[in-house]
C-alpha cells in the first residue's frame, strides 16, 4: 500500500519564473480537482505552455478515523472544489493572454477562474497563508472529528477499551489525549491518540 502524503504540488519546469507570473484560483467540480491538476501538469508541455504555466496546488492534510474498531487514514482536501495554479494570464496590457486562458478554460472538470472573464490574482498574503496550512499539514495526521476538554469519550482501543472518560488536555500537534479513566472508583490518567477514542453519542 503507498504512503499516504499530504499535500499535492507540483514543482516548476523553469528554474526562473517571470515577473508577470500570479497566482490564481480555479474552481472546479466537486471531486475532479486531482483530475484537473493532473491534467494540466501533463498536457502543459504538449502545449508548449511550460514557460506560462509553473506550479501547480492541491492543498491536503492526512485524515485519520475509526470505524468498527478498525483506523483508516485517507487525504482530504483543504479548500474542496479549487486548485491553485501559478501562471502568466494577464499581459502587459492588461489583457488576457489567449493560449494559457483557454487551455486552462477547456480542461474537463474546470468551472472557471475565481473573478470569472476577469481572473483575479490572489495576494502573496493570501498564497503564504495556503503554503503555511500546507506545511501545517505536512507529515500530520488530523482527527476527522474534533475533541474539546471536558468531553466525555469512549475508549475503543488498547487496554482501556470500551471504558469511558473525560478529556482533561489535548495535544494537537502530537494527536494526543490525556483522559481521566475510573478504574475501581479512582480516575487514572492515560494518553491516547485521536483515533482510540470516539464520542458517546456517535
Amino acid at each position: 500500500m503507498d504512503q499516504l502524503t499530504p499535500s499535492s504540488v507540483s514543482t516548476p519546469a523553469q528554474s526562473t519564473i517571470p515577473a508577470n507570473a500570479q497566482w490564481f484560483a480555479l474552481h472546479t467540480l466537486s471531486g475532479q480537482e486531482n483530475k484537473v491538476k493532473n491534467y494540466i501538469e501533463r498536457f502543459k508541455k504538449a502545449e508548449e505552455l511550460e514557460d506560462q504555466i509553473f506550479e501547480v496546488l492541491l492543498p491536503t492534510e492526512i485524515v485519520s478515523e475509526v470505524k468498527n474498531g478498525k483506523k483508516s487514514t485517507k487525504v482530504r482536501k483543504l479548500y474542496p472544489g479549487y486548485v491553485f495554479i501559478q501562471m502568466c494570464l494577464i499581459g502587459e496590457d492588461g489583457m488576457l493572454i489567449n493560449k494559457p486562458w483557454y487551455f486552462v478554460r477547456e480542461v474537463a472538470g474546470v468551472i472557471g477562474f475565481v473573478g470569472g472573464e476577469h481572473p483575479a490574482p490572489l495576494r502573496q498574503a493570501e498564497i503564504d497563508e495556503i503554503r503555511a496550512r500546507i506545511e501545517a499539514a505536512n507529515g500530520k495526521e488530523v482527527p476527522k472529528i474534533q475533541y474539546a476538554i471536558g468531553e466525555e469519550v469512549k475508549i475503543t482501543d488498547g487496554a482501556f477499551s470500551n471504558l469511558t472518560g473525560r478529556i482533561d488536555e489535548i495535544d494537537p500537534d502530537r494527536g494526543k489525549l490525556k483522559i481521566s479513566v475510573s478504574i475501581f472508583g479512582r480516575f487514572t490518567p492515560v494518553e491516547l491518540e485521536y483515533w482510540q477514542v470516539q464520542r458517546l453519542t456517535e
